[in-house]
């Protein structure tokens, strides 16, 4: 038990049950994590809309893995399967000690556990892999489509041979379009989450802590430190007592906030915001997503009917204190069906169908 399910909880507030996967069920849990954001709140302050809507981002909580889960040992499978269409894997890593809880291979040994994971997804590859090349090769006829698919797939097989994972393999426009359908799992991004117990984060320190850091920036990947016992007690405290608690450990946000964060940055997404007495909402698009295509984000109506988008910089509305004083100092602009949306961005989308 490494406390997955728990800071699944803790993002989430889905109340999962945390024993489920030790009990033997394999169930994957699902829910929305509200993706934490200062300048909603202010728009909500000042605005003081009927309803407020955040950003939000979709957790799957898959069951545990362990050694041996590409051939299907424990719930290999279904671990396996929960994450195929993941964009994004977050890999909660145990350095916590617990008499009560003991761990799966007996020891606690963060690097040990993230090396376990990475050859789990890289075998599945392989097997995923090697069971098309033969179903290829294996066919009456290759097409020149076919012919094409095996020589990229015995370049990435080969890749995996020598242990590095298919996300630092250089392929072409041409090569990464006949893989689009694979879902391969060491393709994808990852956020590292290193739970560990009380004095531990206090400290700042745990095994492995060096090699950790060493591994991340290797890898240009996140990791984030948690505590995931203290978290879920600060979560059942009321608002104000949980304030004081966290300015006595001089914490201005959680872990699982920080996660949350870190999840909508890794995945490339961002956040314009819509703003109103009825509702103040940050709507989710990707970097680089231009006006026209963000006013479908909306409604569909909006996209095809788009004439201009009213933008107002987050910044100048903080500054001017209203959108009044923004109109007033010149500082409203409108943007085309090109103009690439920027994060905070302030739209109201003028339109006609």
């Amino acid at each position: 038990m490494v406390g997955k399910t728990t800071v699944f909880n803790l993002i989430t507030n889905a109340g999962a049950e945390t024993s489920n996967f030790l009990s033997g069920k394999t169930e994957t849990n699902v829910s929305m994590a509200r993706v934490p954001d200062r300048r909603v709140d202010f728009l909500t302050g000042l605005f003081k809309p009927r309803r407020t809507l955040y950003a939000q981002v979709q957790f799957s909580d898959v069951p545990g893995l362990v050694r041996g889960s590409s051939q299907g040992k424990g719930v290999g499978n279904q671990f396996l399967d929960g994450i195929r269409n993941a964009d994004l894997l977050v890999h909660v890593v145990r350095a916590f000690q617990s008499n009560d809880v003991l761990h799966v291979d007996g020891e606690i040994d963060p690097l040990k556990d993230i090396e376990t994971i990475d050859m789990e997804l890289l075998f599945a590859d392989m097997e995923l892999i090697e069971k098309r090349i033969l179903r290829i090769e294996g066919g009456k006829k290759i097409t020149k489509e076919n012919a094409a698919e095996l020589q990229v797939l015995k370049k990435c097989f080969a890749t995996l041979e020598n242990e590095i994972p298919l996300h630092r393999l250089e392929l072409s426009d041409e090569e990464k379009e006949l893989l689009v359908n694979y879902n391969f799992l060491t393709e994808k991004k990852v956020i590292l989450v290193i739970n560990t117990d009380e004095e531990q984060f206090k400290s700042g320190d745990y095994p492995g802590k060096k090699g950790i850091e060493e591994l991340a920036a290797a890898r240009g990947i996140k990791f984030i430190e948690v505590c995931g016992l203290m978290e879920a007690e600060i979560s059942e405290l009321p608002p104000e007592d949980r304030e004081m608690f966290m300015a006595d450990l001089g914490l201005t946000e959680l872990g699982v906030e920080r996660l949350a964060l870190a999840a909508y940055d890794t995945l490339g997404l961002m956040s314009f915001f819509t703003v109103g007495e009825d509702e103040v909402k940050a709507w989710t698009i990707h970097r680089g997503t231009e006006a026209k295509k963000a006013a479908g984000k909306i409604h569909s109506d909006i996209e095809r009917g788009f004439i201009r988008a009213e933008v107002v910089k987050y910044d100048d509305l903080v500054e001017a204190g209203s959108m009044a004083g923004v109109k007033e100092k010149g500082l409203a602009r409108l943007e085309g069906k090109d103009y690439v949306v920027l994060d905070g961005d302030i739209i109201n989308f003028r339109f006609n169908v």
